[in-house]
């Protein structure tokens, strides 16, 4: 993976998210369950590294959005 830019960790509330999963199934269906609760930037893709088991994948979130809640109405 890159190195983390200096913007993506600027500020309290950002977040780079690294997964490691078996498959591009799994990793995207993370990405999703994150994206379903923060705003986080779109995934593509994921990336295999040689000699290493399984997928990666990195994501960038957002945490000073209120959260929804199962009613919508904010908080966990």
């Amino acid at each position: 993976m890159e190195a983390i830019n200096d913007v993506h960790v600027s500020e309290p509330g950002l977040v780079v998210v690294d997964v490691a999963t078996a498959d591009d199934e799994t990793a995207f269906a993370f990405h999703a369950a994150l994206a379903a609760r923060w705003a986080t930037t779109s995934v593509e893709h994921t990336t295999r590294d040689a000699g290493q088991a399984g997928v990666r994948l990195r994501c960038y979130l957002d945490m000073r959005q209120p959260l929804a809640g199962p009613g919508g109405m904010g908080g966990p």
